[in-house]
């Protein structure tokens, strides 16, 4: 399991942004950035600097993703035919975390990455505690019995503040979802404007 090295809301912090919407980010209070020094303005970014952010902001919002995995699922896009920043948000909303934080079956990324890990889903009818597990269109992504009482997964099924994108049918009566196609940037619910043009620029001049 992937340690999280920082508290989600720093990163919001730092970024100056609500990255996931959350009614209780600290942006949504100040929005300037973190520290004594947080309230200077801001200069204006150069093109690393805008793309590095960029970067930033989509490994972050995945659930603090470590740079080494990062990079991995960008090589992948890269090698595949196609749009490579399209190709790479397709493969990160594969990722059963990822799809487990979409279907609302717990409130943030973070508490589905613990969730899987902890053995609560099944991929068509299959325990698997591998956040990083890549579904594919038509899996069955379900909720174990045991677990479908439990206070983070009904604390999930109440939140107004997102709904479930049209690439993934939930039942929530069931607490099954499947994954019947893979998006691209457009499909994709974020709170935020992603960039992966930028993160495709980042790594193809570092």
């Amino acid at each position: 399991m992937t340690k999280r090295t920082s508290a989600k809301y720093k990163l919001d912090r730092r970024m100056g942004e609500n990255i996931w919407g959350r009614p209780k980010s600290p942006v949504n209070r100040r929005e300037y950035g973190p520290g004594q020094h947080g309230q200077r303005r801001k200069g204006k970014l150069s093109d690393f600097g805008l793309q590095l952010r960029a970067k930033q902001k989509l490994k972050g919002y995945y659930g603090d993703l470590t740079e080494k995995q990062f990079r991995r699922i960008y090589s992948e896009a890269e090698r595949l035919r196609g749009d490579t920043g399209e190709l790479l948000i397709g493969l990160l909303e594969r990722r059963l975390d990822a799809v487990v934080y979409r279907a609302k079956f717990v409130p943030t990324i973070f508490a589905a990455r613990q969730f899987v890990n902890h053995g609560h889903v099944k991929v068509n009818g299959q325990r698997v505690n591998i956040p990083s597990y890549r579904v594919k269109e038509g899996d069955v992504i379900e909720v174990r019995d045991r677990s479908k009482q439990l206070a983070v997964v009904l604390e999930a099924a109440s939140l107004a503040e997102r709904d479930v994108p049209d690439y993934i049918a939930v039942d929530h009566s069931k607490m099954t979802a499947e994954f019947t196609r893979t998006p691209g940037l457009g499909d994709v619910p974020y709170p935020v404007m992603m960039e992966p043009n930028l993160v495709v620029e980042f790594y193809a001049k570092n």
